[in-house]
């Protein structure tokens, strides 16, 4: 597996067991349709959380959130709301993303709750 792959895989990890640590339920992880993939569908109450992570091993380029694209959304949107009525589901959703950033041996974390909005 190439090295960016094993980077992206272990921030997603990453990301998840930090949202559990913060009392969200992980209900999905990887969850496709059509082109769009949503990294993690969490629930925190009444809302779902749609994570977009975002793992990068320096900050050198920018920060890991600024990779989001508009294309990117759009797909993201399309599939969460494929989700949301295959689930029959009734919730307030907000987009997230969390950025991780290797430093050192470590990993610095960073949680944008509402992060962009869709139309």
């Amino acid at each position: 597996m190439a090295k960016h792959n094993e980077l992206g895989k272990k921030g997603e990890q990453l990301a998840v067991d930090f949202l559990l640590k913060n009392g969200y339920d992980v209900v999905e992880r990887n969850y496709r349709f059509d082109k769009g993939e949503v990294d993690i569908l969490a629930r925190y109450e009444d809302t779902l959380a749609v994570v977009e992570v975002k793992t990068r091993s320096t900050a050198d380029f920018g920060n890991p959130q600024d990779f989001v694209k508009p294309k990117q959304i759009q797909r993201l949107v399309k599939t969460v709301d494929e989700y949301i009525n295959t689930n029959a589901l009734e919730v307030d959703v907000r987009f997230d993303i969390i950025a991780i950033v290797k430093k050192g041996k470590g990993f610095e974390i960073e949680h944008l709750e509402d992060a962009f909005y869709h139309f």
